[in-house]
């Protein structure tokens, strides 16, 4: 099977600053924002945007981790954030890559059972053939496929590059 390469690993370290200037100013006047990432990749990726956000301003920033069952995203959302770390404050939810939407509707469902001040999505590739009426807030880049095709993200210690196969 081949690899088509959609992002180099520079690409994805440009998205990353670019994203996190977003998230600052959308946040300017917040003095801590939680940065959520859905396990796996989009948890690595949450990681990333954290640390440029952490560079650029002097936002507190609050990271955790979502798991929501892909295969079934039905069953419990899971995260490593008591209420409390995200009640009556700013928050972005982040994946890797938005395929149908389903991780991401239920991932916001589940932080919306609490009260935010704001809510917002980022994710690296954002496919356009969603099933569910979610939008990323902030996106790398937008790539139209059939449904057939499947974009894979990879962040290794020494290579991150995402690709289409």
């Amino acid at each position: 099977m081949t690899q088509n390469i959609i992002l180099t690993q520079q690409q994805i370290q440009q998205i990353t600053k670019r994203i996190a200037y977003q998230i600052y100013e959308t946040f300017v006047d917040e003095k801590e924002v939680v940065i959520a990432g859905i396990a796996n990749s989009g948890y690595i990726f949450a990681q990333k945007i954290a640390v440029e956000v952490e560079k650029i301003s002097d936002l507190k920033i609050v990271l955790g981790r979502v798991e929501v069952n892909k295969q079934d995203p039905l069953q419990e959302v899971k995260t490593d954030l008591q209420t409390s770390d995200y009640e009556n404050k700013s928050l972005v939810l982040v994946d890797d890559v938005m395929n149908s939407g389903a991780t991401l509707i239920y991932g916001i469902k589940y932080f919306l059972e609490v009260p935010l001040k704001k809510f917002k999505t980022a994710v690296l590739v954002n496919r356009n053939h969603k099933k569910f009426p979610v939008k990323a807030d902030f996106k790398g880049i937008s790539l139209s496929t059939s449904s057939l095709e499947h974009v894979q993200v990879v962040f290794n210690e020494n290579e991150e590059y995402a690709y289409l196969k």
